[in-house]
Parts: C-alpha cells; structure tokens; sequence
C-alpha cells in the first residue's frame, strides 16, 4: 500500500513537471513570477501610500489629543462618515450624482461641519461642567458606536466602490507598478500633509494652536481664545478625517466600519510618533504604513497589522515618549 502511494506521487510530480520540460525543448522561457526585490519595491511604494492615508486620518486625532488632551475614540467614525457621504453624493441613487471630485470637497466640508457641532454640542458642555478626562473618554466610547450604527442603517453591510476611477491600467515603475488613481491620492495626501503644516507654522491660529497644545494656561493668560482654537482643531480633524475616508475609500472599498478597522493603526501612528505631536503623527504613521505593507514579503497578509504594532512596542521600549515626542518628568 505504502509503494501504490509513492508511485501516485512519482505519477503526479512527472506530470506536473510535463509543461515545463515541453516549454524548454522547443527553446520556449517558462513565466517567472517577480523578483524580491520587485515585490519589495511594490510593497514599499504600497506602504508609503498607505501610510500617507493613515497619516491624514490621525494628524487631527494628535491635535484633539494636544489641546484638550482627549482621547477621541469616535474620530474613527468620522472617517467613514466622509466616505459615506462622497458615496452618497457620488453613486447612491438618492444623491445628485455629483462627480467624486466636487463630492469630496463637499465630504470634507460635512466633516468639518460635523467636528465643530461635535465640539459646540457635546465637549465643550463638559469641559464647562469639569467632567473628567476618563468619563469624556467613555462619552467618545458611546459617541462611536452611535454614529457607527447610524451609518450601518443609513448605509447598510455592502461593500462599494465610487463611480469614478474604480477600473484603471498600472504605470510601470521599473520592476513595480502603481495606477494613476493611487498616484495622485499619494501626491494629494502629500501635498495635504504639507499645507497642514504650513497651517501650524506659518499662520496665527496654527501658532495658537502649538501655544495651547505646549501649555494652555500660558496661552489664555497671553490672551489667546482657547475656545475657539479648540473648535478650530475640532473643525480641521474633522476635515482631514472624512478626507482621509474618501481616499481610502478610493484606493480600497467604501464600508460601514472602515473607520473602526483604521482606528487601532491611527492611535498606533499617534503614539509612535509622539502624543500630541502633529508632525509626529505624520511620521508614525507613514512608519506604521511601510511597516505594514513590507511585513506582506515574509508573513501572511491577515498579521500585517500585528507586525505594524510590534514595531510601535519595540520603539517605545527605547524611545518611550515616541519618535518626535518630549521626554516629560513624572513626579
């Protein structure tokens, strides 16, 4: 019996061999799939535009984080509100049919729109009435799964895509490819990371902003509108949040939860690259990105998340106050 399968399995291995030795004899070069270092360059520009993406969706998680010092764990939802309402604007059969590029802006304007009555309506109540930084954190808590199931019955389970730019031939990069459409959200998400911080740099309220996120009291002493910086950072998370949805809607899917998949790897690029920090956040999260992707070339696609948050524990084992954070004294 045991000789009937060791034949089977000559059987079987001669004739999977057949193609390959008839491909040769008559001089023909059997298909090779891409090199390593193809598939590396292709998962390292993969992960720059993923990176990128995660990049604009936590910038305003940080900025919420550094002046107010809340964790906002709904900020996921807002990106998937703005991928839903360019969907609907773009494809449902109830909205205009705008283009994707007029129901962008106009997704990013209702996010902004959105952060702002969040802020006038729910935080700033509380913050008046001194409630405590851990009960506001489980107010975000239920704030989340509200507008989490308000979405799923406006929207429903089904995967979709926009009507724009689903279907497009790659671009050789050298061994590598990337689509037109995925260029252009990498350059945009670039471009929109660049004048976010010019905003913070070179504009009065971004220097009151990074007054009010270094010390708030310091800042109203000096006569700086702490209330309005707070709904101003409100208002731009807000924005590049539902931003951030309708560019990963475009590059993946539109779902009813893509904003709660993102959100671990949000706080994880916050925190690695510093809490607080903007442009820390700009850095963790492209490192989360690239780490995320690359990861793919030695382990299965499903852990790539895991990988991404191990390298968060191994930097702040040595780093603890994240890449671009401020080492402070307990005590």
């Amino acid at each position: 019996m045991r000789y009937q399968r060791l034949l089977v399995t000559a059987l079987a291995l001669i004739l999977l061999m057949v193609p390959a030795i008839s491909a040769r004899a008559q001089g023909e070069e059997v298909p090779r799939g891409p090199t390593f270092a193809a598939r590396a360059l292709q998962a390292l520009i993969d992960g720059v535009q993923f990176g990128v993406i995660i990049a604009i969706t936590s910038v305003g998680l940080s900025l919420i984080f550094g002046t107010i010092h809340l964790i906002n764990f709904a900020h996921g939802e807002f990106v998937t509100i703005g991928a839903t309402f360019a969907f609907f604007l773009n494809v449902s059969a109830a909205g205009p049919g705008w283009h994707l590029i007029p129901a962008a802006l106009a997704a990013v304007v209702f996010g902004a729109l959105l952060g702002g009555a969040v802020d006038r309506g729910i935080w700033r109540p509380l913050r008046a009435r001194g409630t405590g930084l851990i009960n506001m954190f489980i107010v975000t808590i239920g704030l989340s799964l509200v507008l989490r199931h308000v979405v799923l019955v406006l929207y429903g389970t089904r995967p979709a895509s926009y009507a724009q730019y689903d279907i497009q031939s790659t671009i050789d990069l050298g061994p590598a490819g990337i689509t037109p459409r995925d260029l252009i959200v990498t350059l945009l998400a670039v471009l929109v990371l660049l004048g976010v911080a010019a905003l913070l740099q070179r504009t009065r309220i971004g220097t009151a902003v990074r007054a009010v996120s270094a010390n708030r009291d310091l800042a109203e002493a000096s006569g700086i509108d702490v209330q309005r910086v707070v709904l101003f950072v409100w208002m731009l998370g807000g924005g590049l949040a539902a931003l951030g949805g309708v560019f990963f809607g475009l590059v993946e899917i539109v779902t009813w939860d893509m904003g709660f998949k993102l959100l671990l790897l949000m706080f994880a690029g916050v925190i690695l690259g510093g809490l607080g920090n903007a442009y820390g956040a700009m850095v963790g999260s492209l490192v989360i990105g690239i780490v995320a992707q690359m990861s793919t070339l030695w382990f299965p696609v499903d852990l790539q998340y895991a990988w991404a948050l191990l390298v968060l524990i191994v930097v702040l084992l040595v780093r603890p106050q994240g890449i671009l954070g401020r080492a402070e004294r307990v005590g």
